[in-house]
């Protein structure tokens, strides 16, 4: 799904200058926590979080982010803007809420990150240990 995609799904806004609306996500993930994001997303994921801090950006850096979305009308300061353009990272913001946000796109056919199989897997060898 390209972000002009994206943008035109969550009414969305672009936050970093220079942003190729062009640009191909190929899932999406929805976390406040960045440990589930190193832990969990995939190179091509599109990110949305309420978090506004840079520390959201080198986690997306670290984990092969390529884009974030802002979620619950959240603005990021200028030294998270400022360290996604250095970065290559669009940042986009949305006024709905994480579950609506993530739902709109979700809905229009962009899917999960893979956590599902992940948790599904750990899941099972947990309880079958157990047994």
């Amino acid at each position: 799904m390209k972000l002009s995609q994206v943008l035109e799904l969550i009414d969305g806004k672009v936050v970093t200058k220079d942003v190729d609306l062009d640009l191909e996500v190929s899932m999406g993930c929805g976390a406040d926590l960045m440990s589930d994001v190193l832990a969990f997303t995939h190179e091509g994921t599109l990110l949305l979080s309420g978090l506004t801090n840079p520390q959201v950006v080198r986690s997306a850096e670290m984990a092969g982010i390529t884009a974030i979305v802002f979620v619950r009308g959240k603005i990021p300061p200028p030294e998270t803007v400022k360290l996604a353009e250095e970065k290559g990272i669009p940042l986009l913001a949305s006024k709905y809420t994480m579950f609506e946000t993530c739902g709109r796109i979700y809905g229009a056919g962009l899917p999960s990150c893979g956590l599902f199989e992940t948790t599904l897997r750990r899941w099972q060898e947990f309880f079958d240990a157990q047994s």
